[in-house]
């Protein structure tokens, strides 16, 4: 009994200075300014955890400053990564824009530091105002970098090999499939080069009964890109495509096309916002594997397309459109008309909207072997088959409740998959 005594006044005690008094002062952090993050996943734990002086609010609309982070990739094969920061509710009208750009070589960490870091800078306008900036300290660090240009020996030439393998089995059905590419890259302000080779092989075995069903597929190609800019909305340059495909009948395709865009806004909005007009018009040499069913095996073909992309990046969500036509000049019949869309809409507190859709009317497969596909070679998606049109349609909607605080991250289990 005596010992019983003290272990449960010692309990109590454990329990009453854990809870907060009636009447008592919350803490700072309870005034910490309230902050949205539309960075991603694969950020958002590394700032909730390096960040502390702030609280992370679920819904937009709680939130003071929303902050969204969009990239896009360097000549040299880095990202440069725009952060802006729109003030809401008591800082309305306090925006800001900040910008980081990550090398190729740049290991996730070390771009997950930098983007933390240039956030760190951005929020001390706005922390400032607030009970916490009391806790802040500030330091400066002097690396005494020389500011002369940077002797590349390079000039900004970026190379890329990749080569993939798969193999995959079971007691009656084996496949490899074996990928490779090569591609080489050259970024300035005002040229774009772009040059990529790949190619691909693939091969399914089937035991059926007493027979071994073998599907092989093959396919290479090249693409190269030439771009010079000509204004802040404008740009020409070209294409030069080389192409053969056992699925799709060509043994081998060669096309050359110059081509002209328009963007209606400034290209160096293209991080939040851009509206690209792309028009070409090309020569393209084709070589059959079989007959087609049109009675070639070689042809010479003109062609034109015209394209436009809309994507726009906002605090209410993002949307992203693109139609592209094309047509031979031989016969305005052969022709294709493809359509993209993605909507992602945050509607109120907690529910969001996502819709992709995408359609094509097609009538330009000159390729098609005479003859057509047969059942085996529909089944193991051997050889295209004719259509006049495909299209695919995804729609749902997202919706969470609860605390409208989300700081604390714990990653004990992973996600639970």
């Amino acid at each position: 009994m005596n010992t019983f005594v003290p272990l449960f006044l010692s309990v109590i005690t454990l329990i009453t200075t854990a809870l907060p008094l009636s009447g008592q002062d919350s803490p700072g952090r309870d005034e910490a300014l309230r902050v949205f993050l539309d960075i991603g996943r694969q950020y958002e734990a590394h700032v909730k955890r390096e960040i502390p002086y702030v609280n992370y609010m679920r819904d937009r609309q709680q939130a003071e400053l929303y902050i969204m982070l969009t990239s896009q990739r360097t000549g040299s094969d880095g990202r440069e990564y725009t952060i802006v920061l729109y003030g809401q509710q008591r800082f309305t009208g306090v925006n800001d824009t900040l910008t980081y750009v990550s090398r190729q070589s740049d290991t996730d960490e070390m771009t997950r530091n930098g983007i933390l870091q240039i956030l760190n800078l951005g929020l001390m306008q706005y922390v400032s105002h607030t009970p916490l900036s009391d806790n802040i300290r500030i330091s400066y660090i002097d690396d005494s970098i020389a500011e002369d240009d940077v002797d590349d020996k390079w000039d900004h030439w970026v190379f890329n090999i990749e080569t993939d393998t798969d193999f995959d089995g079971e007691e009656s059905q084996t496949q490899y499939q074996l990928d490779g590419s090569l591609s080489a890259d050259r970024v300035t302000d005002n040229w774009k080069f772009s040059f990529t080779l790949n190619g691909e092989y693939e091969e399914e075995h089937y035991d059926i009964d007493d027979e071994t069903i073998t599907s092989v597929r093959r396919s290479w190609g090249s693409r190269a890109l030439i771009v010079k800019s000509l204004s802040g909305h404008w740009s020409a340059g070209g294409y030069f495509n080389t192409r053969s495909s056992t699925y799709s009948n060509i043994d081998f395709s060669c096309e050359i096309a110059p081509a002209v865009e328009y963007n209606i806004f400034p290209y160096t909005e293209s991080t939040h916002r851009e509206f690209r007009i792309l028009y070409r018009a090309g020569c393209k040499i084709v070589d059959y594997t079989e007959m087609t069913i049109y009675d070639r095996m070689k042809e010479h073909l003109w062609y034109e397309s015209l394209s436009a992309s809309f994507e726009i990046k906002e605090r209410w969500g993002s949307v992203e459109f693109y139609l592209n036509g094309s047509h031979y000049f031989h016969d305005f019949s052969k022709n294709r008309l493809t359509s993209f869309t993605r909507l992602n809409l945050r509607l109120f507190e907690g529910l969001s909207l996502n819709i992709r859709a995408s359609a094509s009317r097609i009538h330009d497969q000159l390729s098609l072997e005479r003859g057509g596909a047969s059942e085996q070679d529909i089944l193991l998606h051997r050889k295209e088959i004719a259509t006049q049109y495909e299209y695919s349609f995804s729609v749902g909607f997202r919706y969470t409740f609860g605390s409208i605080f989300s700081n604390i991250v714990n990653p004990r289990f992973g996600n639970g998959h």
